[in-house]
């Protein structure tokens, strides 16, 4: 256990898009990068710590699933961390929101910094056909 209080120095907000619908549990193929650690060798004091991941349909969804994903080895291997649940939602203006979720499971997660191919990621994917926005907000160490 630390004997000092460790507080994140930078903060950093990380936006992309799955779109192309991939059904893989093990090996996904069709994947987007939603945040990587720094870039800089892992060393004591060296990382990203995870505050938050937003999960936002951009329109009406039908039942699926967005998965979460981490890979220690610069995407090459992708194991799954989470899967949010997605219903089938008529977003309708002034009543019916579009799907948002966020993924409290990774609150605190801290991505080690690396250099070379080696760097540790964080991926999205959905499985069917639908665009989700997925935000990321962290902290470097």
């Amino acid at each position: 256990m630390a004997t000092t209080a460790q507080y994140v120095s930078t903060p950093v907000i990380e936006v992309s898009q799955v779109t192309t619908a991939d059904t893989s549990r093990t090996a996904p193929s069709t994947t987007s990068l939603i945040c990587s650690g720094p870039s800089s060798a892992s060393a004591a004091g060296i990382g990203k710590r995870i505050l938050r991941i937003t999960i936002n349909g951009t329109s009406n969804t039908t039942a699926g699933a967005v998965r979460i994903w981490i890979s220690t080895d610069g995407g090459t291997t992708k194991r799954l961390l989470v899967e949010r649940v997605i219903p089938a939602i008529t977003a309708t203006a002034g009543t019916t929101p579009p799907f948002r979720s966020e993924v409290p499971e990774l609150v605190g997660l801290v991505l080690p910094g690396t250099v070379g191919g080696n760097a540790t990621n964080l991926y999205a994917s959905t499985n069917v056909s639908e665009t989700f926005n997925i935000t990321v907000e962290s902290g470097t160490l």
